[in-house]
């Protein structure tokens, strides 16, 4: 009954600012790190930002002070906020969780940044 949805996706013009939200239906959510991975199209998927149970996140380098990733473990939803987009980040976003041995992953939410 594993479930990640993802939404907030969408088109918005350079500079726009985006949220995206990841409803995840996991057990024992607050002991999975969570993550949002993006790939374009031709290109590798990558991730984007990552937070553990604790709080602690890390990002890619081409999203550092435009990106922010936060949960909320009594609601059992991860975010990314995304400020200042910029074409480059046009991709489809996934949700992404995992401990141990469990690796979960969202439907992917397209995220279009264009004039």
């Amino acid at each position: 009954q594993v479930q990640l949805v993802e939404s907030g996706g969408g088109l918005v013009q350079p500079g726009g600012s985006l949220r995206l939200s990841c409803a995840a239906s996991l057990r024992y959510f607050s002991m999975y790190t969570m993550g949002w991975y993006r790939q374009a199209p031709g290109k590798e998927r990558e991730l984007v930002a990552e937070i553990s149970g604790g709080g602690s996140d890390n990002y890619v380098d081409s999203v550092w002070g435009r990106f922010t990733i936060s949960r909320d473990n009594n609601k059992k939803t991860v975010f990314l906020q995304m400020n200042n987009l910029k074409p480059e980040d046009t991709a489809v976003y996934f949700c992404n969780g995992r401990y141990d041995v469990h690796n979960y992953w969202g439907q992917g939410t397209q995220v279009t940044v264009s004039s």
